[in-house]
């Protein structure tokens, strides 16, 4: 994007007054019957080309699609241990917790061959993976949210009563300590309130510099590399008492 800074003098000029006289109506209606201007298409089909060569690239085979669903789901499993593995790499620490809501999985991602376009349609945004260092109160708050919509998190277990409150939380298989710090990976899209996660708000997050589509694409392209298939399971991350 090119942008243009123009100086102006320190005293205040009169308002534009515009000159042109332009007919009261001009906007033209486009439908999908228009014919295409020939020279305009001449210009963009090699991007159109090149992009759609992109987007077809296979990274990597699923066996079965991995879907999201109510309560603890494959995918959120899925994406929320990328995001916890990569931060980890990113900054050079252990991160003690994934979190990854359903609201931010956009699509499924198919059995049979996984391409660069599906993990766009899985993530078409431009968010960016940060980590939060979350007091124990804030991480409370955390799963108390969790425990209402059954929803787990990558590097803990809990347990929801019949009400909807989370019981027996363990963090990397330890009791929680609400005197403790945890780190957290995440959206920045979620860090700063997105999904009513207002509480996370308050907390400066650390940035990494990934963009959470990449991690994903990343992680997919390194298990192909390692001729392993694109895989994940609910794995009892949330026990729902009856």
């Amino acid at each position: 994007m090119l942008a243009a800074v123009v100086a102006l003098p320190a005293c205040q000029r009169a308002a534009y007054q515009p000159q042109a006289q332009l007919p009261a109506t001009t906007a033209v209606t486009v439908t999908a019957a228009q014919a295409a201007d020939p020279k305009v298409e001449a210009v963009v089909a090699p991007y159109r080309q090149k992009v759609k060569e992109q987007m077809d690239e296979v990274i990597g085979t699923a066996p079965t699609a991995i879907r999201k669903n109510n309560g603890e789901s494959p995918l959120a499993n899925f994406t929320a241990d990328i995001l916890r593995e990569r931060a980890g790499t990113a900054l050079g620490q252990p991160i003690d917790l994934g979190v990854m809501t359903n609201g931010g999985l956009r699509a499924e991602l198919p059995a049979g061959n996984i391409t660069v376009g599906s993990v766009f349609e899985l993530m078409p945004f431009e968010n960016e993976l940060v980590v939060l260092d979350a007091p124990g109160p804030v991480v409370q708050q955390m799963f108390d949210y969790a425990a209402r919509v059954k929803m787990a998190l990558a590097g803990a277990t809990y347990t929801a009563t019949t009400d909807g409150k989370p019981t027996d939380i363990r963090i990397g298989g330890k009791p929680f300590d609400a005197s403790r710090t945890y780190t957290i990976a995440i959206s920045d899209y979620l860090a700063g309130g997105g999904d009513q996660l207002t509480f996370f708000k308050p907390i400066k997050p650390r940035t990494t510099g990934v963009l959470v589509r990449s991690a994903i694409n990343d992680h997919i392209r390194q298990l192909t590399k390692a001729g392993k298939p694109v895989e994940a399971k609910v794995e009892g991350r949330v026990k729902v008492l009856q």
